[in-house]
């Protein structure tokens, strides 16, 4: 063999062993679960990362789980509704398509993804929250349209995962929280499983999440575009004869009042007045034995403001399924149409004005969070 070969094969080993190195590593802890590898105790089995990446694994477990029922929906959705309910038992297999902070557009796309990748879609149930039809709220940064509509991962999602130094980076850290945390995965079937939340922090999420929504959605729009995209949706499973339940999500009676105090109240009205204009709905939100749950650093039904627990998750099925009598408060779920809307709202009006007098301190605490 030449000199000049010899050489040349030497580049290439030294050239290309630090590649194989890294997407090696990079397969093996799978720290995104883009390539489905096992979950190795102490090894990758806690993937701290993964949930900022939803829009891209969830694309890809859909592709390769092909549910026939999929929830739906925020974060909202993705913490509190739990794919392994027992009401699903006969609705397999069944997937939780819960993005963050997502609006309906990018809702309507993995909606669309999903039937692309299952034609005998069944079953969606829908969660649908104010903020998602806030004009304001674009595409989030880690929405991309290249991987919708595909059976297959794309080259590009491939390569960023195996080659990527940034995933290298993530991987590392992945092998950490492995090592040092024996307990199970967070996510199953695309449900995000909170850590114990009851850790005396709750009034300090609330305030948290109550700033964030001041700093995001203070000067809502309804957008006419997303209320085209929810549309489309109800369209889309007229026409392939797909169950669709859609509800909207119960935030805590504070996310109400910031509502209101930011001016946004007929704007909320509205909202419900066009979604039932569209289609019948579960409204679960309001001033109910749920959402009224006094503000404490431990309490039961929530995690902030915003989100609320699986428990209530399943609180919300048993109520759309009426699989229960017992145990679901009466005043908790109400099913809407065009026909007893406005009563509806006008019975929530009450209900703040009752709920103001019994909360002064929330609603202090509310207001001078907006005034922060």
């Amino acid at each position: 063999m030449s000199k000049y070969r010899q050489f040349n094969l030497l580049l290439l080993l030294f050239t290309s062993l630090p590649l194989v190195t890294v997407s090696g590593f990079n397969w093996l802890i799978d720290p995104y679960q883009v390539f489905n590898t096992p979950n190795f105790l102490g090894i990758n089995h806690i993937k701290p990362e993964k949930d900022n990446n939803d829009r891209l694994y969830k694309a890809l477990d859909i592709i390769r789980i092909k549910p026939k029922t999929i929830i739906v929906g925020s974060s909202r959705v993705k913490q509190g509704i739990n794919p392994n309910n027992p009401i699903f038992e006969r609705k397999q297999p069944v997937y939780n398509l819960g993005l963050n902070g997502a609006n309906m557009y990018e809702l309507l796309r993995y909606i669309e993804h999903s039937l692309t990748n299952q034609p005998d879609l069944e079953t969606i149930i829908l969660g649908l929250d104010f903020f998602m039809f806030n004009a304001d709220l674009g595409n989030q940064p880690s929405f991309s349209e290249h991987r919708l509509g595909k059976t297959f991962i794309t080259p590009l999602d491939g390569i960023n995962a195996l080659f990527s130094v940034g995933t290298l980076s993530v991987s590392h850290n992945t092998l950490l929280a492995s090592l040092n945390q024996p307990g199970r995965e967070k996510s199953q079937n695309g449900f995000l499983v909170n850590p114990d939340t009851n850790d005396g922090e709750t009034v300090r999420r609330f305030e948290s999440s109550l700033r964030q929504y001041f700093s995001l959605h203070s000067d809502y729009q309804l957008s006419p575009e997303y209320l085209r995209d929810f549309e489309k949706i109800v369209q889309l499973c007229q026409e392939n004869e797909i169950n669709l339940i859609v509800f909207i999500s119960p935030p805590h009676a504070s996310r109400l009042e910031a509502i209101y105090i930011t001016g946004r109240w007929q704007i909320f009205e509205d909202w419900k007045r066009e979604i039932t204009r569209i289609t019948t709905v579960w409204d679960f939100s309001g001033y109910n034995s749920v959402t009224r749950e006094p503000l404490a650093d431990y309490m039961s039904n929530y995690i902030d403001e915003s989100h609320y627990t699986p428990e209530i998750g399943d609180l919300i099925l048993a109520r759309i399924f009426q699989t229960q009598k017992e145990g679901i408060p009466p005043d908790f779920g109400v099913f809407l149409t065009s026909e007893n809307i406005e009563k509806h709202l006008a019975n929530i009006r009450e209900d703040r004005e009752k709920w103001l007098q019994t909360n002064p301190r929330e609603v202090v605490l509310i207001k001078k969070l907006h005034e922060y």
